[in-house]
């Protein structure tokens, strides 16, 4: 490789992967002699970067952390993932960061090729977070699927997929999507069903085969103040609430600090006992593993659901335990 400036920019992509690299190896990924690699490196460091150098009969290189950040060279599927982890900071998914992230998502958009432009400002456009308290296993979602999806929503396309409920069943799904919400750990696809002739929201972990069909229509009205609403709307309903009635073995700031705000707060009985009355909208399980991660020994006065399921939570454990036993 003769271009000088093209060769530094490869040379500094390897050196950014957390390895080290044999100054032979970087010889042979470059197309160059040894030598000129050492000058390479001798002209990042000129730049800013700190490039370390391990004697040897090979010789290593390794970029280490330095006083101050240089540039960085990004692949195409890194440079989307931080803008679109950047918009999440920017729509106040993590506290007191938003400010920065628009900053830092405004200097990455003005360097990106348009093809990731494009990318980026579908699932920008297409997105919006919905804070509050944390709601399933966030499973994996395919990030080919969430870039159809934002497509066809910013396009005003609609979109067909197989969709899989919760009891397994599949069925064959055409939508107008309206936007993609991101809960943090989950992404939901709030949309127009067609054939079911109402509002809907799907879970995007899952979709299957997405496909945009390139039939445009004029987007309809939703019946939320904006699609996070609607999210959170739909699973309140589908989640029950649980009256909630526990009694701590455990100062209440100790188990304030250990227990979920979603919760509440509990009330203290004593030095050493605390009460908490609250409804809540998690899952029967979720709440019954907060409550066994506080610590300490509690009692539940209800609802009923819960002390079953914890009696045979309790139960499947001590089986697990005993099996496990030699």
């Amino acid at each position: 490789m003769t271009d000088t400036p093209a060769r530094l920019l490869q040379l500094l992509s390897l050196l950014q992967t957390p390895r080290e690299w044999p100054g032979g190896e970087l010889a042979d990924r470059l197309g160059v002699s040894r030598r000129t690699v050492r000058r390479d490196v001798d002209r990042l460091r000129e730049l800013g970067y700190p490039v370390q150098a391990t004697l040897g009969a090979d010789g290593g290189y390794r970029l280490v952390a330095g006083k101050a950040m240089p540039p960085l060279v990004l692949d195409d599927e890194e440079a989307v993932a931080i803008a679109v982890g950047l918009r999440a900071g920017a729509g106040h998914a993590v506290d007191g960061v938003e400010e920065a992230s628009v900053r830092a998502l405004a200097k990455l958009e003005q360097v990106l090729p348009s093809r990731l432009r494009h990318r980026v400002s579908s699932l920008q456009a297409a997105t919006m977070p919905l804070v509050g308290p944390w709601r399933g296993d966030g499973a994996s979602v395919d990030p080919h699927t969430l870039t159809v999806m934002a497509s066809a929503v910013t396009g005003k396309e609609r979109l067909r997929f197989d969709y899989r409920k919760g009891d397994g069943s599949e069925s064959r799904r055409q939508v107008e999507p309206y936007r993609l919400v991101s809960t943090g750990r989950r992404w939901y696809l709030v949309a127009y069903d067609i054939e079911r002739e109402d509002w809907r929201t799907f879970r995007v972990d899952r979709v299957a085969s997405p496909f945009a069909t390139g039939s445009r229509f004029a987007p309809r009205e939703l019946p939320a103040q904006n699609a996070a609403e609607f999210v959170s709307r739909s699973l309140s309903r589908m989640q029950p609430e649980l009256d909630l009635d526990v009694t701590f073995e455990a100062p209440a700031d100790f188990v304030a600090a250990r227990l979920s705000g979603s919760l509440g707060t509990p009330v203290a009985l004593g030095e050493a006992r605390c009460r908490l009355r609250a409804r809540a909208t998690e899952s029967l399980e979720w709440v019954a593993i907060r409550l066994a991660l506080v610590d300490c020994e509690f009692t539940v006065a209800g609802p009923g659901a819960l002390t079953s399921y914890l009696a045979d939570l309790g139960s499947r454990l001590t089986r697990a335990t005993g099996s496990s036993r030699t």
